[in-house]
């Protein structure tokens, strides 16, 4: 597929921001790893191309365009605002040794979206685009809601420690099922000798010291009890057309009662979006979607997939990070609630393009 037929698609993907009354804008393509280190954790580094520069320290080739837009908006942006943008992005796709048959790319073109407003019909105007945009490829929707998830996690009855490991796996399926696990299960002993042998290590004394006093804290701590852990459980499994999935979820409320209002929300959502022209029993919920996505998205997430290609990446996706856009604009004493998603023009171009 030659480049000038996916800019071509990115082109029109971007007309089409531009009439929804987004500003067009062209972040760094070379950033400050730091930052997205901070915001992403070591976790990024394994997929993102790092490098060291002699004068600006550790830089990494852009793996994604919400950071430098969101730091952008902080540092002179006006309420509200929507941006959006059209360009390469760089992630390593493919892991071992030996290169795959089929090589996803390392470099690809992205064109993004992003809305900042306090308007709580803001997720339902980034959804209802991105619909419309993407109508003519006959994808399916799916969505989610990562405050749904959270607020289920938050309402766990166990320490605020466990319920920190906890919220921070979240976004790591197989790690959080392992760690729910060992909270559910009785404590294993724990002796740590005393010593008289000097302390060593990366870590100060102090912090060693830390260490070992919540490890004997979290051995005294008792089991989480086992219909918790089925709450849970039941809870992420669901997938559901979504009406059927607010029902399920309205009844789950009588069993994790601070879900609540995330689901009247998911509800709202819904009714906005129908207003919008939106068939929402089209609308496939799952539960568990933010969990595979970007770790900053903090509430309703989206994803827009092409049947028949299980092998293929999201055509589009997005959703709300408000907590993430606070975090940036610490520095501005600024803090605005943000919600966007980004559209891959390759992958639009191979569907026969937006026609």
């Amino acid at each position: 597929m030659s480049k000038p037929a996916k800019q071509a698609i990115g082109q029109q993907i971007l007309a089409a921001f531009r009439a929804a009354g987004a500003i067009e804008v062209a972040p760094d393509i070379l950033l400050p790893a730091e930052t997205l280190l901070d915001l992403y954790g070591e976790d990024i580094r394994a997929r993102a191309y790092v490098t060291q520069d002699p004068i600006r320290g550790e830089v990494m080739l852009r793996p994604d365009f919400t950071v430098p837009v969101v730091q952008m908006h902080m540092a002179n942006g006006a309420e509200p605002a929507r941006y959006c943008y059209l360009g390469e992005i760089f992630r390593k796709q493919d892991h071992g040794e030996t290169q795959p048959e089929h090589p996803r790319d390392n470099e690809y073109l992205q064109a993004g979206f992003e809305l900042f407003a306090r308007d709580s019909g803001a997720d339902a105007e980034v959804f209802a685009l991105f619909h419309s945009i993407l109508a003519p490829l006959g994808l399916q929707a799916t969505m989610g809601d990562m405050d749904l998830v959270m607020d289920a996690v938050r309402a766990l009855p166990v320490s605020d420690a466990r319920r920190a490991a906890l919220l921070h796996h979240v976004w790591r399926p197989r790690r959080f099922a392992r760690l729910l696990a060992r909270f559910a299960a009785a404590p294993a002993p724990r002796n740590f000798a005393e010593t008289s042998a000097l302390w060593t290590g990366l870590r100060s004394p102090q912090e060693m010291q830390a260490r070992i006093d919540r490890l004997q804290a979290d051995a005294l701590e008792a089991p989480l009890a086992p219909e918790w852990v089925a709450r849970l459980e039941r809870l992420f499994a669901i997938q559901a057309p979504a009406p059927e999935a607010l029902r399920q979820l309205r009844a789950m409320t009588a069993e994790i009662p601070d879900i609540a209002e995330a689901v009247e929300r998911l509800d709202r959502n819904l009714a906005l979006l129908s207003d919008r022209g939106v068939d929402v029993g089209a609308i496939h919920f799952d539960a568990s979607h933010g969990r595979h996505t970007m770790e900053y998205y903090d509430g309703m997430t989206f994803s827009f997939t092409a049947p028949g290609r299980a092998d293929w990446p999201p055509v589009a996706s997005g959703g709300r990070y408000d907590a993430l856009a606070a975090v940036l604009g610490q520095a501005q004493g600024r803090a605005i609630p943000a919600v966007g998603g980004i559209i891959r023009p390759g992958l639009v171009h191979e569907l026969g393009g937006l026609r």
